[in-house]
């Protein structure tokens, strides 16, 4: 299937619906306390996290040998990092290994809940992560889902009894399959149909203002001079007015504009939609047209595919080497849980490298990817996917690791 434009993400997104209802969609676990209690019930993550589609957001190190290794196999990268690791000083040049440093090298990462087999508390900002079917991970804080930044741990035991816990009480979370007598979560997901201005339109679960994804949540703002805070299961469509308010139109069938928060203004940090399909998608304010509440269709499977599972495939060069082995894109992601990032259209997307087939340039500054399922779109914008990107590593078996710099990539066949 070829899309392009507007098409592309259409094709990509619009069909997709969750059981956003479905308790065994949703986040349970058992939570170990240092003090040596043990809470289990349906979680709630730092306040927008509740489903096993929902993504815990951190930083994940770069090895020091992988960047050693992109410097030995690309002389222009290892001068880029030189000049990175000196300053000129009257009339000299000072340099410093990176060795030298006293933070490692890091990146932005992000995996669905949904991989993680229990989450170990490591210190104040770190933790480990232990994946479904094998594997590990250390992500760092670098925002509030990670840390002592983090809002806090919402666990929902039996009759809707609700416990807050802290980072700095926590030792570690073992995330479990919902019993099949569980008793049913108090709240349920919010779900919806997303259109951007470019008549773009996106189905899954939804988190508004990337805070709000509980139709018992609340949507603030101000209507003729009076404060409200109306449920989002009183709300059947939330549509832009202009930069500093919204339309809202309840189920009741009365019209409200709001203003004066940042859930209904310009300061509104973006409305996600999630795709266990792929991945999760996320639109601006200035990008946003409107959002209907609705009922899910039906659900979409996950790739099936180990989320620690090392990435390989075949890499064609656009000078006709073939070379087959282990992949490691952009000198950063090696496992089928971590994603990619570009921008479609209006739409920032991160799409899980486990739910895709191929990658294939179609310019200097963009790619075209097709996934397991045959949906196919154009992303572009991010350093994962244009002339920055530090090239595809490939480590045939038995062999040296090889480089295909960004200017000779012609396409990625992934293997699973």
């Amino acid at each position: 299937m070829g899309v392009t434009g507007l098409g592309v993400v259409f094709a990509l997104l619009v069909s997709a619906g969750l059981e956003s209802d479905d308790p065994s969609e949703r986040l349970y676990g058992r939570v170990h306390t240092k003090d040596g209690s043990v809470v289990e019930g349906f979680l709630r993550w730092d306040r927008n996290e509740v489903s096993r589609t929902d993504f815990l957001d951190g930083a994940k190190g770069i090895p020091a040998e992988q960047v050693r290794e992109a410097e030995s196999l690309d002389p222009e990268f290892a001068e880029r990092q030189r000049r990175a690791r000196s300053i000129v000083a009257f009339g000299r040049r000072i340099s410093w290994d990176e060795d030298d440093l006293s933070d490692p090298l890091t990146t932005p990462a992000g995996i669905r809940f949904g991989h993680i087999e229990s989450l170990e508390v490591l210190d104040g900002r770190s933790a480990l992560l232990r994946l479904v079917g094998g594997g590990e991970v250390r992500l760092d804080s670098s925002g509030s889902d990670l840390g002592t930044g983090m809002r806090r741990l919402v666990v929902e035991g039996p009759g809707g009894r609700a416990e807050e816990i802290g980072w700095s009480e926590l030792e570690r979370i073992d995330f479990l399959p919902v019993p099949r007598n569980a008793h049913s979560p108090a709240a349920l997901r919010l779900h919806g149909t997303v259109t951007t201005w470019e008549g773009i339109e996106l189905t899954g679960n939804v988190a508004w203002d990337l805070d709000e994804v509980l139709d018992e949540d609340v949507l603030d703002g101000r209507a003729d001079g009076e404060d409200m805070q109306i449920a989002f299961r009183d709300i059947s469509e939330i549509a832009w007015e202009s930069e500093r308010s919204a339309r809202v139109f309840l189920r009741t069938g009365e019209e409200l504009v709001l203003r004066g928060t940042n859930d209904v203004d310009r300061s509104n940090r973006g409305i996600e939609v999630s795709d266990p399909g792929f991945g999760r998608a996320t639109v601006s304010w200035a990008d946003f047209r409107s959002v209907r509440f609705h009922p899910p269709g039906q659900r979409l499977p996950w790739p099936a595919v180990e989320p620690g599972r090392p990435l390989r495939g075949t890499v064609h060069a656009a000078d006709g080497r073939v070379i087959e082995g282990e992949i490691r894109w952009d000198n950063d992601e090696t496992a089928a849980w971590e994603s990619i990032e570009g921008w479609s259209g209006d739409v920032d997307l991160d799409v899980e490298l486990a739910a895709i087939r191929s990658i294939a340039k179609s310019s200097t500054d963009g790619v075209t990817v097709t996934l397991l399922d045959g949906r196919t779109f154009a992303l572009s914008g991010s350093a994962s996917v244009d002339e920055r990107n530090k090239g595809v590593f490939v480590k045939p078996d038995g062999r040296p690791r090889r480089l295909v710099r960004w200017r000779d990539f012609e396409r990625l066949e992934l293997v699973w």
